[in-house]
């Protein structure tokens, strides 16, 4: 299942200004144009440019953080991805739960989306609704638009959270649930409380497992399609370098019933 064409693609024209772009068997190529300002990166979540990105993690990753807006390398890929393959941008009415906002987004989708935009968190009192993602207070079919990453792997019934969004989601919709995969195949452990030990296990203390490569059977179990999609997808070396586009980047899963 693919999604995009030429029509799509007027999203992304828009934000990089800088950049021609071209399809190319059913991704974008990149091809630098005159002067930059002199600068080596570019953000295409605020479209500024700068020096270098800023490192970012425990273990520092170089290339990691916009010093401008803040977005990270699995933002700016994913900014990439919904105005190149989606229908998010094309200015039609949709009705959107974005869960955990981050702050470089919430406007931006604000702005294009209106009062259609929803969003939503358990602990944050800046969200619209307050949200437990395992017994969402909202009708079957009710959002067109789902968006929801790196909040999973802090829920200790997911699979129950997944069954709840695939519940609110219209039958036409879609849903980008991003996780860090950083394992083989899932761990998870209950009985692991200690902050501690969840930092040495599962790689941040308020974390409840590892997600590896199989965390596409647990969308299956939930009633999800799913397809995955890579950065080379999107950009080409050269693109991807200008991005900060690094393996942080992760895939994207674009989900629906």
């Amino acid at each position: 299942m693919r999604r995009g064409g030429a029509g799509m693609r007027t999203g992304l024209s828009a934000i990089l200004p800088e950049f021609v772009k071209k399809p190319l068997y059913g991704a974008i190529e990149y091809v630098r144009m005159g002067s930059n300002n002199g600068t080596a990166r570019f953000c295409p979540i605020c479209e500024k440019s700068s020096a270098r990105f800023c490192q970012e993690g425990v273990v520092p990753r170089d290339d990691a953080r916009c010093r401008h807006c803040g977005g990270l390398e699995r933002h700016r890929f994913l900014w990439l991805y919904l105005a190149d393959r989606t229908d998010l941008f094309d200015g039609k009415p949709k009705a959107m739960l974005h869960v955990a906002p981050e702050p470089w987004f919430e406007p931006r989708f604000r702005k294009r989306l209106g009062s259609n935009y929803v969003t939503a968190d358990l602990f944050n009192p800046q969200a619209m609704v307050k949200m437990d993602v395992t017994d969402i207070k909202y009708p079957d079919e009710s959002f067109d638009v789902i968006y929801c990453s790196h909040v999973l792997e802090h829920v200790p019934d997911d699979r129950r959270a997944m069954r709840e969004f695939h519940r609110v989601l219209k039958k036409t919709g879609w849903a980008i649930l991003l996780v860090p995969i950083t394992a083989d195949v899932t761990f998870e452990d209950p009985s692991i409380t200690d902050p501690k030990l969840r930092l040495k296990m599962f790689g941040q203390e308020d974390h409840v497992r590892r997600y590896g490569r199989d965390y596409g059977d647990r969308l299956h179990d939930a009633g999800f399609r799913f397809e995955l999609t890579e950065v080379k997808d999107i950009a080409d070396d050269e693109g991807a370098t200008r991005m900060g586009l690094t393996p942080a980047a992760g895939e994207i899963y674009y989900c629906t019933k």
